[in-house]
C-alpha cells in the first residue's frame, strides 16, 4: 500500500459486527470471561482495549513495525521505553533534544539510577566516545526540537548494533508520513501523538513502535505494569486524526516552503532553521531518510525583545506551546517549551533568548506571510 492509503486501510478497519466503517469508542473497563482465564481476546482495558488496540495495530503498519503502543502522553511513552532499562544503565542522547525529554531524564529517572549523556548525535565520532562500558542505548531526535538538527538514522542504528546497543528514534516532526526510522536501522520509534498525528490540538497521546518480537514483549509487560495508557476516546480521535494525515503533511510544507523563502530574505531574521534548505547542515541526510521536510521552522531575530514585539503583533499564529496542528502556532523555546533546561546549556546550544519557533499550519501561506511581516516590520 501507498502511504495514503495505508493511512485509510492500515491496522484494523470498521466493525464486522455492525458493518460500521469507524472502529467503535470500546468505552468499557472490563470483559466477560467464559470461565477462569478463559476470555475472547480482551480481559481488562489497561491490559488491551479494542479501539487503542486497533490505534495500536494502524501505528505499527505505519511504522514498518512488529507491534505498536499507545500511551497518555508523549511523555509516558519515553518514560515507559526508558523503563526499559535499570539502575546503573546509560543512555546516550541527542543533546538538542524536547526539554521534556531533558528533564525526565535529569529529574526523575536519574533517581532511579537511569544514567544520561547528552551530546551532538550528528556527530559521529561524537556519539562513539560517548558511549560507555554500562551504555545500554542511543537515543535520537530527528529532526530536533527546536533547531532542527538532522542525524543520520542509519549510521546511529549501524553504530548501536556494532555495540549491541538498543537504537531509540523519536519521530515526532516528520511522522511516518515523510520517516520511517524502523528502514533505516531503528530498534524503537517514538511519538508525541498529540503533535501531527491528532493534528487538531484536541488530545494528547503518545505512540511507540518496536522492529521485533522481543521488544514487543518487554514494552507490553511494562505499558501493562505502569499503566499510562491511551483511553478510548482518545485512541479513536487519533484513528480519526491519521485519516488526513498525508494530506496535512504536504500542506504544512507546502506552506512551510512559501514561509521560509520569505523568511530567509528578510532583514530581521538573523538566522533561520529548517531542513529543506540547502545550507542547512544535514540537508543532505535529510534528502535521503526522509520523503519530506516538516512543517516546522525556528529562526532568530537577535534579543527576546524583539520576540515579544512578534509575539504581540501576530494575529494568526497563536501563541502556544505543542506543534502539529491545522492552526498555525508559534513560540520561544527558550522560555516555554525548552525552559526546563538550564540557561547556560541553551546558551550553548544555540537556543537563544531571540529563538523563535513556529509551528506553521493549514492556512492560507498568503496570509500568514502578511502576518509575519506586518509583525516583524
Amino acid at each position: 500500500m501507498k502511504p495514503k492509503t495505508k493511512l485509510i486501510h492500515g491496522g484494523i478497519t470498521g466493525d464486522p459486527h455492525t458493518g460500521a466503517v469507524s472502529v467503535p469508542i470500546y468505552q468499557v473497563s472490563t470483559y466477560k470471561q467464559e470461565a477462569v482465564g478463559k476470555f475472547n481476546g480482551y480481559e481488562y482495558s489497561r491490559t488491551g482495549n479494542p479501539t487503542r488496540n486497533a490505534l495500536e495495530e494502524l501505528i505499527k503498519d505505519l511504522e514498518n513495525g512488529v507491534a505498536g503502543f499507545a500511551f497518555g502522553s508523549g511523555m509516558a511513552a519515553i518514560s515507559s521505553v526508558m523503563m526499559l532499562f535499570k539502575s546503573g544503565d546509560h543512555v546516550v542522547m541527542t543533546d538538542d533534544v524536547y526539554g521534556g525529554t531533558y528533564r525526565v531524564m535529569t529529574k526523575v529517572l536519574n533517581r532511579l539510577g537511569i544514567e544520561s549523556t547528552f551530546v551532538d548525535t550528528t556527530d559521529l565520532n561524537v556519539v562513539k566516545e560517548a558511549i560507555q562500558e554500562n551504555t545500554k542505548a542511543i537515543y535520537v531526535e530527528t529532526p530536533t526540537n527546536p533547531l532542527l538538527k538532522v542525524t543520520d538514522i542509519q549510521a546511529i542504528s549501524n553504530l548501536a548494533k556494532e555495540n549491541n546497543l538498543l537504537s531509540i528514534v523519536d519521530n515526532t516532526f516528520n511522522t511516518p508520513y515523510w520517516q520511517n526510522p524502523i528502514d533505516h536501522g531503528a530498534d524503537i520509534v517514538l511519538h508525541s501523538a498529540t503533535k501531527y498525528l491528532g493534528g487538531h490540538s484536541d488530545v494528547v497521546a503518545g505512540l511507540v513502535v518496536v522492529n521485533s518480537k522481543e521488544l514487543a514483549e518487554e514494552v507490553h509487560f511494562v505499558q501493562n505494569s505502569a499503566g499510562a495508557i491511551l483511553g478510548p476516546q482518545d485512541s479513536w480521535l487519533l484513528i480519526r486524526g491519521l485519516k488526513t494525515l498525508g494530506v496535512r503533511m504536504e500542506e504544512h510544507e507546502k506552506n512551510t516552503a512559501k514561509i521560509v523563502k520569505f523568511l530567509s530574505t528578510h532583514p530581521a531574521v538573523e538566522k533561520i532553521y529548517y531542513p529543506g534548505l540547502s545550507t542547512h547542515p544535514g540537508n543532505d541526510i535529510s534528502v535521503n531518510q526522509s520523503r519530506g521536510f516538516g512543517g516546522m521552522v525556528s529562526f532568530d531575530i537577535g534579543s527576546a525583545e524583539k520576540a515579544d514585539d512578534l509575539l504581540s503583533k501576530v494575529k494568526y499564529f497563536t501563541l502556544a506551546e505543542s506543534l502539529g496542528a491545522v492552526e498555525s502556532l508559534i513560540s520561544v523555546p527558550a522560555r516555554m517549551t525548552h525552559a526546563s533546561i538550564p540557561k547556560d546549556r541553551r546558551d550553548e546550544l544555540g537556543i537563544t533568548e531571540g529563538l523563535v519557533r513556529i509551528s506553521v499550519g493549514l492556512e492560507d501561506a498568503d496570509d500568514l506571510i502578511e502576518d509575519l511581516s506586518k509583525a516583524l516590520g
